[in-house]
């Protein structure tokens, strides 16, 4: 069974962290549910175990929050719907890799669900759409911009933290670092891409596209 969990309003990152460390520890015992929590943040920074203190170019503009999730610096705020993945890795086959691309797909699918085309990209981390509206790179090739993060941590063999997607979040709260330590591409969100989709709207698509990408195998 996987409980699902919604927040209302703003949730403190500490608070978030606490929460997810103590549900994985019971995860691992046997004591609870494995849990999906969406929730929203107040505008923060957060810097993963790879973070590059270059790349916090506006530090005193947002609290960084130092974590032990992987990954470098990412960016969380209002109109960003946070997924954190309570789940038992071990049950899905005790493979990161596999279990990162599950994850992965079960953005991609749920992005479908509004017609929007993600790719995963050789060297870069999360969820990336095409923008053949916009001006190409400076070597020809097409532009691509981020619209979803992946970042966790395993304990026992339990999954916290997780992905990020970005509905309609303010852009802009994003230059005040590198995300993810890639500087030649950028970041959009559904809204940006002309979609009137809603938190709930992405919400309901989540819940729907979970099963067929994160069950375990033989389940």
């Amino acid at each position: 069974m996987v409980e699902w969990k919604t927040s209302e309003g703003l949730t403190g990152y500490r608070e978030a962290e606490a929460f997810m460390e103590a549900r994985a520890q019971a995860i691992a015992a046997g004591q609870a549910d494995e849990c999906v929590w969406l929730v929203e943040h107040p505008p923060l920074y957060t810097a993963g175990t790879s973070a590059k203190p270059a790349d916090l170019t506006d530090p005193g503009r947002f609290p960084v929050f130092d974590t032990k999730r992987g990954g470098q610096y990412t960016y969380h705020g209002p109109g960003q719907r946070v997924v954190y993945v309570m789940l038992d890795v071990g049950a899905r086959g005790h493979d990161v890799r596999r279990f990162v691309q599950d994850l992965e797909g079960w953005i991609i699918s749920t992005l479908a669900a509004f017609g929007v085309t993600g790719h995963i990209r050789e060297g870069r981390v999360g969820v990336w759409v095409e923008r053949p509206d916009k001006a190409p790179g400076p070597d020809g090739s097409p532009r691509e911009d981020k619209i979803a993060a992946i970042g966790i941590r395993l304990r026992k063999w339990v999954s916290f933290h997780g992905l990020s997607i970005n509905v309609d979040p303010d852009l802009g709260h994003f230059s005040g670092i590198v995300p993810c330590g890639i500087r030649e591409h950028g970041v959009t969100s559904l809204v940006d891409l002309g979609l009137p989709v809603t938190m709930t709207d992405l919400d309901v698509a989540l819940r729907r596209t979970f099963d067929a990408a994160m069950t375990p195998r033989g389940s």
